[in-house]
């Protein structure tokens, strides 16, 4: 079964990993939160997506300043400090006995509520934390040979509705877009900004390709990418120009590359949008050296450790 963007190499291992439910270490079939719980009731949690790299989870404290943020936004006390959440982490890798290949779901939510209501007063004091690790490979199939996009209608819409910026476990929208992807037998939507404008995909960030400039949204309308923001880095630092800017379909079907960025699959190249050919199909010599600054960038952030 085809996963989008996400599609990953099936390991057997995973059937038997032990899963962090609020500091206790528990078999997969044993891990549970109640059904009363506001990220169940409600999507009313933040989470973040890690990988680990050769014993390193990397950018780990870009990660934590993204959840914690989020949380802060949400009035949600997570209850241990960075460094303490920092010590769980390592402590359901350790228990899994992980070293490398592995990508790590990191949910934290209101706690528990005494009755199924959105006020988050309503809830007894204490949050939910899980920590969930698996063994995932990004499908290679996708990584050389790419995937397709499929413009959604569902937009990327404004702060004062529900703030792109914020990594909740809400992701209604983003599943909308995601939905009308399949059904049109793409991998993964493209979705606009209010505007018109391309504003990022439904679960990795969008850029673009052209005349030797590499493109990608301003950002007002999308969650801030850690691995968006290396690939943005990286660019500058190599003397690669790089803009953050409005542009629209027009610029996209007409693109040279298209990749898409995230924690789990780092860069994905892009081969078809809306039905249209990217290029000629082939050329990714920027996506290729990309790759590879990505790669050495992991590199350095596992050495340094």
């Amino acid at each position: 079964m085809s996963k989008g963007t996400h599609e990953y190499i099936e390991d057997e291992r995973n059937r038997n990993i032990i899963i962090n439910v609020n500091g206790e270490l528990l078999p997969r079939d044993q891990a549970v939160v109640s059904v009363f719980d506001a990220g169940f009731i409600l999507g009313d949690g933040v989470w973040e997506g890690l990988r680990l790299h050769d014993g390193v989870v990397v950018f780990l404290q870009d990660h934590l300043r993204r959840l914690y943020q989020g949380a802060k936004s949400l009035d949600l006390d997570i209850g241990l400090s960075p460094s303490e959440l920092t010590t769980r982490l390592l402590e359901t890798l350790k228990a899994n006995d992980m070293h490398d290949g592995v990508h790590i779901r990191l949910m934290v939510t209101r706690g528990v509520k005494i009755t199924p209501y959105q006020d988050p007063r309503c809830t007894i004091p204490g949050s939910t934390i899980v920590i969930i690790a698996e063994y995932k490979e990004p499908s290679p199939r996708k990584i050389a040979g790419g995937i397709k996009l499929f413009t959604t209608h569902v937009r990327r819409g404004y702060p004062d509705v529900q703030d792109q910026k914020m990594n909740s476990h809400s992701k209604i929208n983003c599943i909308q877009g995601c939905i009308q992807a399949a059904k049109a037998g793409a991998d993964e939507a493209l979705m606009l900004d209010p505007h018109g404008f391309v504003a990022t995909c439904n679960s990795t960030h969008f850029f673009i390709v052209t005349q030797g400039e590499v493109w990608t949204s301003t950002g007002d309308f999308c969650l801030g990418g850690i691995t968006r923001s290396k690939i943005i880095h990286l660019c500058e630092k190599n003397g690669i120009p790089i803009k953050q800017k409005n542009f629209s379909l027009f610029d996209v079907y007409g693109a040279d590359e298209c990749f898409v960025t995230g924690t789990f699959a780092g860069i994905t190249p892009v081969n078809e949008v809306d039905g249209r050919i990217i290029g000629d199909g082939q050329q990714r010599e920027v996506i290729k050296r990309l790759q590879d600054l990505y790669i050495e960038l992991i590199h350095a952030e596992v050495n340094h450790e």
